[in-house]
Formats: structure tokens, C-alpha cells, sequence
């Protein structure tokens, strides 16, 4: 159940991406993929591949309500959860942090460690490709 500092944080949307630990971000994805549910549907969707307790997750829920990540209504007893940030805009600030912290913000050598260190198919080549000329298709 949210606390009654969360409810107030989950009415409005989030100004900025909020930072997202890893299990949280296991929990968003879940949330993402729904659109919206309530956390006993995240538990289930989790079972068999997380091995967290039904508290655990709903800590995760609500710390990212306290994030402003997850938003909620109340419908009688339940609460219903759904994403108040992008999951590409997530995605794209998650990588460029990433970036920023382990290749000083350059693309290029990030690149070369996976296509010295990585197995990359011959479609995956033509992706990227693609992308360096620009092509967004």
C-alpha cells in the first residue's frame, strides 16, 4: 500500500527521468509490457523468474512511486499501477549514463568492445549500418 507522501507524488508526472536500480527496472518492465496493474499481477508475472517475496515487489513499487516512475488510482481495495515515464526515454538515459560512466561518453569505443568481444550476425552488422548512415527505417 502506497504511503501518504507517494499518493501525492503519483498524481503528477515525473519532470525528469528518475534514476532506476536494477530490480526496480525488473519491476518497469513488467509495467511497461501492461500498461497498468496491481501488484499482485506484477508478483505473478515475476513468479518462476524472480525469486523475490510479494513484499519485496511491492517495495519496489513503492519506491517507484516515491520516484514518480509509477503512478496509481485506488479502485475499492486495490490499488492499479502504470507508468508515469517512457520506457525508450528510460532506456535512452540508462545508456547514456552507462556511457558516460564507462566510456567517458563516447560511442565509438563502446562499438569496438562489442564487436571485439561480441558474436554480431551478419543482420545485426547491416543494423548498425544503417544506423551510422542515418537511416532510421
Amino acid at each position: 500500500m502506497p504511503s501518504p507522501r507517494s499518493k501525492s507524488a503519483a498524481t503528477k508526472p515525473a519532470a525528469s527521468v528518475p534514476s532506476i536500480s536494477d530490480a526496480e527496472w525488473v519491476v518497469m518492465t513488467e509495467f511497461w509490457r501492461a500498461g497498468e496493474a496491481t501488484a499482485k499481477q506484477i508478483v505473478a508475472a515475476l513468479e518462476g523468474r524472480q525469486h523475490w517475496k510479494p513484499r519485496t515487489v511491492q517495495s519496489l513499487i513503492n519506491r517507484l512511486v516515491q520516484k514518480q516512475a509509477l503512478g496509481f488510482r485506488q479502485e475499492g481495495r486495490e490499488y492499479i499501477y502504470h507508468p508515469l515515464v517512457d520506457e525508450a526515454q528510460c532506456v535512452h538515459e540508462a545508456s547514456k549514463t552507462f556511457v558516460d560512466r564507462v566510456f567517458g561518453g563516447r560511442l565509438a569505443p563502446l562499438l569496438a568492445c562489442f564487436l571485439e568481444r561480441e558474436e554480431v550476425t551478419p543482420k545485426e552488422l547491416e543494423e548498425m549500418r544503417r544506423l551510422l548512415k542515418g537511416d532510421k527505417k
